[in-house]
């Protein structure tokens, strides 16, 4: 099993939306062996981790409660990995505001 994925049952607060589709992300990664999602598979990858998601939330809302919390913190809820993926969005917004003013930029 891929070891990038998080038990995210049994957590407190519970798993949050993000870290579900996340853990989907992975898992979808993982089983397609795709990395980079490209023109040519980004529907089929979004719609597999649509699904994922889908059936990830609805296990963990039909689950019993655990009895013992999981070992590890989701990365999603540790400050480092909370930083670097706010400095990407950041990145990626103002790489979006460059392209709709038309500033000349590096990719």
């Amino acid at each position: 099993m891929c070891r990038n994925i998080t038990t995210l049952r049994g957590l407190e607060p519970p798993a949050t939306d993000e870290e579900i589709e996340a853990a989907a992300v992975q898992y979808v990664r993982k089983v397609t062996g795709i990395t980079k999602v490209s023109d040519s598979t980004r529907e089929a990858f979004e719609t597999a981790v649509a699904a994922v998601t889908r059936a990830t939330a609805q296990a963990l809302a039909d689950l019993p409660a655990r009895r013992n919390p999981p070992t590890t913190v989701p990365p999603l809820r540790r400050e480092d990995v909370a930083a670097r993926v706010a400095a990407r969005v950041a990145a990626r917004e103002e790489h979006e505001r460059m392209h709709a003013q038309g500033i000349a930029h590096s990719h």
